[in-house]
Order: C-alpha cells, then sequence, then structure tokens
C-alpha cells in the first residue's frame, strides 16, 4: 500500500505533495489512482473445481475439472471398462483415487503381492512369482472385503498369471493403455501392497525403457515378496537359484517399490496402465526402495491375456 492510500484511511503518513504542472502545458497532473484488489489466482478455482468434483463422485469427472480435455466413457484398448476420463491429465490424487478401486492384495500364505482387477467379475492380473506353486490364493479388495481365488492361468516366460476371484460381481476393472506410448520423463503412479499396506501410493517417472530383468521361471524362494532377480550383471534380493530363469523388457521407475508392490500397477497420468510393477533393488536385506523399480510394459501383457483367453481383450467383462 502507497503512503498516499495510507493516509486516505486516517494513517499519520505525509500529506499528499502539491503537484506542479507538466512542463511546457497547462495540463495539471493527477494523483496516483487506488488499485483495484488483484483477483484471487485461477489456482484457487482450480482447487475449489477438484474438491467439488470430489464431492459430487465419479472420477472421470475428478481428473476432468483440471484439465480442458472433454469426458468420455470410451476405454482405451485392452478392456472394456474405464476408471478415469481417457485423455485426460490428472493430478497424482485424482489418479490414485481413480485407479486404487482396481488394485488388490494378494496373500498366498507364506508371501503377499499385488494384483490388478481386469474384469467386474473377478479377473486379476499379477506377477507369475506371487503366485507360483500357491494352493491357496487370498484378494483382499480396496474396501476392504475377500474373496478366495483360483490360479487359471500362468506364464513363466514373462513373469505373468491370471487368478479369478470366486463369487464376486460389480467390481471396478481397470483400463489398460499402450506401453509403446510410454517415454523416459513421463509422470506415473505406482499403487500396491508394500509389506502388506493395502492400497498404498507412490509417484515418480519413467526412469529408462526396454532394461533387461531376469528372474526364475517358478518358484524363487522369495520371502514376503521379496523376490530376486539380476539386472546389469548383478544378482538383487537373495539368490536365484538353480533352476530356470526368463529375461524380459522392462520400464525402470523411481516411483517407490517395495516388498509386496510385485504384481501391481504402474498408471500414467490418464489413469491407464501401462506396466505391472515386478521387481525392485534394495541395498539391503531389510532395506526399503532405492528407487530402482521395474515393471512389465502392459503391451506384453495384452500378449499374455489374448493367449489366456481373457475376458479383459474379448470384450467380454460380465
Amino acid at each position: 500500500m502507497s503512503e498516499y492510500q495510507a493516509a486516505d484511511q486516517g494513517n499519520a503518513y505525509p500529506p499528499r505533495p502539491e503537484f506542479e504542472p507538466v512542463a511546457g502545458t497547462d495540463e495539471q497532473p493527477q494523483p496516483p489512482r487506488h488499485r483495484r484488489r488483484a483477483r484471487r489466482p485461477v489456482a484457487l478455482f482450480a482447487a475449489v473445481a477438484i474438491v467439488a468434483a470430489a464431492a459430487g463422485g465419479g472420477t472421470a469427472a475428478l481428473l476432468d475439472s483440471v484439465t480442458d480435455a472433454p469426458a468420455t466413457a470410451t476405454a482405451s484398448s485392452g478392456t472394456s471398462a474405464s476408471t478415469v476420463s481417457v485423455g485426460s491429465t490428472g493430478t497424482v490424487s485424482s489418479v490414485a483415487a481413480a485407479v486404487s478401486p482396481s488394485v488388490v492384495e494378494i496373500s498366498t500364505g507364506s508371501a503377499t503381492g499385488s494384483g490388478v482387477i481386469l474384469t467386474s467379475d473377478g479377473e486379476i492380473l499379477t506377477n507369475n512369482h506371487v503366485v507360483s506353486g500357491a494352493g491357496t490364493v487370498r484378494v483382499t479388495f480396496s474396501d476392504g472385503s475377500t474373496a478366495t481365488a483360483t490360479v487359471s492361468d500362468t506364464d513363466p516366460d514373462t513373469d505373468l498369471a491370471l487368478i479369478k476371484a470366486e463369487d464376486v460381481s460389480g467390481l471396478t476393472a481397470a483400463t489398460l493403455g499402450d506401453s509403446d506410448s510410454v517415454a523416459v520423463g513421463d509422470q506415473v503412479v505406482a499403487i500396491g501392497s508394500p509389506e502388506g499396506l493395502t492400497g498404498t501410493v507412490t509417484s515418480g517417472i519413467v526412469s529408462a525403457l526396454h532394461r533387461e530383468v531376469t528372474v526364475a521361471r517358478e518358484d524363487g524362494g522369495g520371502s514376503q515378496g521379496q523376490w530376486p532377480f539380476e539386472f546389469g550383471g548383478g544378482q538383487y534380493n537373495g539368490d536365484l537359484g538353480s533352476g530356470s530363469t526368463t529375461t524380459y523388457e522392462a520400464i525402470q521407475t523411481d516411483a517407490s517399490l517395495n516388498p509386496g508392490n510385485s504384481g501391481g500397477a504402474l498408471v500414467n497420468m490418464r489413469g491407464e496402465i501401462i506396466g505391472v510393477n515386478s521387481a525392485m533393488y534394495s541395498t539391503g536385506q531389510d532395506s526399503g526402495s532405492a528407487g530402482l523399480g521395474f515393471a512389465i510394459p502392459v503391451n506384453t501383457v495384452k500378449e499374455f491375456l489374448a493367449g489366456a483367453g481373457s475376458d479383459a481383450v474379448s470384450g467380454d467383462t460380465a
């Protein structure tokens, strides 16, 4: 506030000076005008819009409130259900709210992992190493409800598996994206159950593409989600053992991954699954994430699902 504005309000500031005419004219200069109060920042209105969208329900509206993209109910290639407005770009919180209902915790009794719901009647995607050798699989959904599941198909070569939850309906199916369109530096969100903490959300970027990761084709002997793997000439999280192994090209991310994230979702900012989290580097036996995680690209997932005859790619989501 200037001294002249303050003086107008009765404060003890110096009186206004006399103004001399502008040289060569009879025009009298005018005293400074009061400035109008600045309008509130646009960001405030954006924040209000987000809250309003959340209160009104609907993840598409939530993401659309922070973009100019029109809402649409059309899912991207891979599933016929959409959890977000495809084509929009959301915040980490809006993506998490949209996709978390499609991510589950998987327990085999001896280990814990994560999974992604593909169909409303209970088809769930996870890593082969999460369910390999398991007799009984227990699934915990985002609302806390549980179900028993059976392993319906596995592919040790890509470290992927499909399980089917029993006696469920009306589940929120995830939307599969296109991993070929992923670029280094893209922002991503990881959702899973590290250490059994269901629905944990972390975020980061795509650090690299086409990283070769080697894992055991069958049960790698991991404990509580800490499965061994090889990368860049090094071996991490224990010994791969003497059994056969498989190598796949992975998406590298610095989103924090910890034991139990295996089988969970790596998501772009449109709420589409671009990868299945499958391995993470740890600096020690009991250490957490070092910001070096790997995910199986979703286009590899689509090939597996097509071979497995999954309803998620056939268009029948019950």
